[in-house]
């Protein structure tokens, strides 16, 4: 059973997407693919997974939808169209689907779900809706809200689209640039929404992944969408030295617990985003991560290197948290006085953000300054939003009070 279910979710977003091709409605689709759902849980138990799980459910879906309008006042129409496209007889592949059309289809959606006009909370829920196949359950327990919210958000979020009647296809080169950035950032918002609690929350970034890989399938010469994919993976590499009940900073991790082929693939990215010389946020942020991939311990990591990197992004994002990324880097080269002098800067921007004040209250520790630095872990603890963190900053506060 559960292989059925992977392998349904799999095919879900290329499902979703091809029937809002034909049929232009998305909740028409969604219902008519989670009724084939049910049919392939009756099934594939019995018959096997088929060959083409994407295609057997395009064409039962497609069946679904088609009884679901056919009462309506252009059913017949539509049931002629589309019948004329349809392969005969019981579903079990989609010989008349072109899987290089399946991919435009999911391309088109994905742009859709981010268009601009949607709030970013609702591009986020859409996005792993439609294209990651999660139930509104599940996008539910992933973003902390409850199940009646979720199923609002996504209903508002599919009402917007039909009432701004928002184009279903992949912008223009004039619009790609802003357009794709809204997509890339909607995807690392969720590899992110994940990596806030490493060991229950895996299955977001997991699927985060692979619709950063879907992205770059269907668009390998955007750079950027490349150097998402290496950003994410760098990071996920570190993952299982974070698991376990406490926070493990980046200096004290278990090295030997990296996953090497992950660092391996997200180095390899990287350097063909460097050969492209088009190093745009996402590329530079992989760039910073592979850095840090690339040192056998704290203490061998290229610091000035890492500056440099920070340098350039702040050039193409200028943004005060880069700001409080490259003061930490700052300290590791020039010593904590000169990076708590650049956190200072930025900490009336950043004074609700609880990991600016943790970086302070490290950099007050190194320069002696303990009740200061309890005073900065105290507020970081306030601020946090995991049990995990403010367990962490907490005892880190007593440790500096200690001192």
């Amino acid at each position: 059973m559960d292989d059925v279910e992977s392998a349904f979710r799999q095919a879900h977003g290329r499902a979703v997407a091809t029937l809002v091709r034909v049929f232009g409605d998305i909740s028409l689709a969604e219902d008519a693919v989670q009724d084939a759902f049910v049919a392939a849980m009756q099934r594939w138990p019995r018959d096997g997974i088929p060959d083409n799980p994407a295609g057997w459910i395009v064409v039962t879906a497609r069946h679904r939808a088609i009884d679901a309008v056919r009462r309506g006042e252009r059913g017949r129409e539509l049931h002629q169209q589309i019948a004329a496209t349809q392969p005969a007889g019981e579903p079990t592949q989609a010989p008349g689907e072109d899987l290089g059309l399946m991919r435009d289809d999911q391309l088109r959606l994905i742009f859709t779900c981010c268009h601009p006009a949607i709030r970013v909370e609702h591009q986020v829920a859409l996005t792993l809706r439609l294209i990651g196949g999660l139930s509104p359950a599940e996008v539910a327990r992933a973003f902390l809200v409850n199940g009646a919210s979720m199923s609002k958000r996504l209903v508002r979020a599919k009402y917007k689209i039909a009432a701004a009647r928002i184009p279903y296809r992949v912008p223009s080169d004039a619009e790609l640039p802003a357009r794709l950035r809204a997509v890339l950032s909607v995807l690392y918002l969720i590899y992110t929404a994940g990596a806030d609690d490493a060991d229950e929350r895996g299955d977001l970034r997991g699927e985060s992944i692979r619709l950063a890989r879907l992205l770059v399938a269907l668009m390998p010469d955007e750079p950027e969408a490349v150097g998402l994919l290496a950003l994410m993976l760098l990071c996920e590499a570190r993952v299982p030295a974070r698991h376990g009940g406490d926070v493990v900073l980046l200096r004290d991790q278990d090295r030997s617990l990296w996953d090497r082929g992950l660092i391996e693939e997200g180095h390899d990215l990287v350097l063909a985003c460097m050969q492209r010389a088009r190093m745009g946020p996402f590329q530079l942020q992989a760039a910073i991560q592979g850095v840090h991939c690339a040192a056998p311990t704290f203490e061998d990591t290229d610091w000035p290197a890492i500056v440099r990197l920070y340098d350039r992004l702040l050039l193409v994002m200028p943004t005060q948290v880069v700001a409080m990324n490259r003061a930490i880097a700052v300290a590791e080269t020039e010593g904590p006085a000169a990076g708590l002098g650049l956190l200072d800067a930025v900490a009336v921007e950043l004074d609700g953000y609880h990991l600016l004040h943790a970086a302070r209250a490290t950099l007050l520790e190194r320069l002696g300054r303990a009740a200061e630095a309890a005073e900065a872990y105290d507020r970081a603890a306030e601020l946090a939003t995991t049990d995990k963190d403010v367990g962490f900053l907490s005892r880190k506060r007593d440790e500096a009070a200690a001192n």
